[in-house]
């Protein structure tokens, strides 16, 4: 997998071509936070309208697209529920990325934009997340060859990058 980083911000975000757009969304968290509250903004309170019907609650296992464009330069958006914000540990991580990863690998899509479950309200390091992202990857033949920009600030940005170095460092003179 090829790693990209994109800042939370709508002007970088308008900057990126990509088919998909993924993030995670809390079921005890309203309004949305991160990438998704961006998201809702653009599209007219779209993400909120579902929230507010109940057809998106964001419960542990869901997933709903929302059409992006002509309002976002992406073709869709996806909302992983990740369950309630509280209690939020690796396990979970590891399950709503999965969900992501499959779910983009069944859409037949190589590239996409993604913030990582946890990461828009820092309850996971961004080296771990990171971490689990690529060793879940490893072991997963058909995703090997993707590139994910994943929507990250500069300091953790920078914080993944090192870590990445390190890993590869490591890697080399075991």
């Amino acid at each position: 997998m090829d790693l990209h980083f994109v800042e939370p911000n709508l002007a970088e975000l308008d900057a990126l071509e990509s088919e998909v757009l993924a993030c995670a969304i809390w079921e005890d968290v309203r309004p949305c936070d991160g990438v998704a509250a961006l998201c809702d903004w653009r599209l007219n309170g779209t993400i909120s309208g579902l929230i507010r019907s109940g057809y998106l609650t964001g419960v542990a296992g869901e997933v709903v697209m929302v059409p992006g464009r002509p309002r976002l330069t992406f073709d869709k958006v996806l909302l992983f529920g990740a369950g309630p914000r509280g209690g939020f540990d690796d396990m979970r991580f590891r399950n709503v990325m999965r969900h992501m990863i499959d779910t983009i690998a069944d859409l037949r899509t190589r590239i996409a934009v993604v913030q990582l479950p946890g990461r828009q309200t820092d309850l996971i390091r961004p080296e771990r997340a990171a971490d689990m992202l690529l060793e879940t990857v490893s072991r997963d033949e058909r995703r090997r060859n993707d590139v994910w920009t994943l929507v990250e600030p500069g300091t953790a940005r920078r914080r993944i990058q090192q870590q990445m170095v390190e890993e590869r460092r490591r890697i080399r003179y075991d």
